[in-house]
């Protein structure tokens, strides 16, 4: 059998050698981009059976990606991998063709693991089965804004009748996990 070929897409230097040096031991190959304009590059050059896309890559979303990697083959698995998850970006991750979404950290097996899931007959979404606690509820609706806004700090500080400072505070802060 043929190596299957696995794209990643993280800025994170050092995570991403690590999750390429475990892909590689077995026995995936691993091409590497830290950038959108990278992985463009990189999808004219070669044919991916996966992906695995940090969701953000600096300033930017890694979600442009995903109609980019359905074209280029329209049987390609994609995890997204974010530090900073809500349903808001799951959502729309998985209506523009993602497979699943994983919240970090994560370690390999649970990468691998999400990755291959939606390759299974039998998969379903796991459903949230605990109700969300306030803080958590406020960031999902502060991530729903955002990306109703199309990530404009200012529109969605506006919107949430929020002081814009105030906003980028709770933003750069970790999600609580529930």
């Amino acid at each position: 059998m043929d190596q299957l070929n696995i794209l990643l897409v993280e800025d994170d230097e050092v995570f991403a050698q690590v999750i390429s040096r475990a892909l590689t031991q077995r026995e995936y190959s691993v091409a590497h981009a830290v950038s959108i304009e990278a992985t463009t590059d990189l999808l004219g050059e070669q044919n991916f059976h996966y992906a695995i896309l940090d969701l953000n890559l600096g300033s930017q979303t890694s979600l442009s990606l995903i109609p980019l990697l359905k074209k280029s083959n329209s049987e390609i698995q994609i995890l997204i991998l974010t530090g900073y998850a809500s349903i808001a970006t799951a959502v729309e991750a998985i209506k523009l063709g993602a497979d699943n979404y994983l919240s970090k950290p994560a370690d390999i097996d649970e990468i691998l693991a999400a990755l291959l899931l939606g390759e299974s007959a039998d998969y379903t979404p796991i459903a949230f089965t605990e109700p969300m606690s306030v803080r958590r509820l406020e960031w999902e609706h502060i991530q729903k804004v955002l990306q109703e806004n199309e990530g404009n700090i200012s529109a969605t500080a506006r919107q949430l009748k929020m002081h814009r400072r105030t906003l980028q505070r709770k933003l750069q802060k970790r999600p609580v996990a529930r």
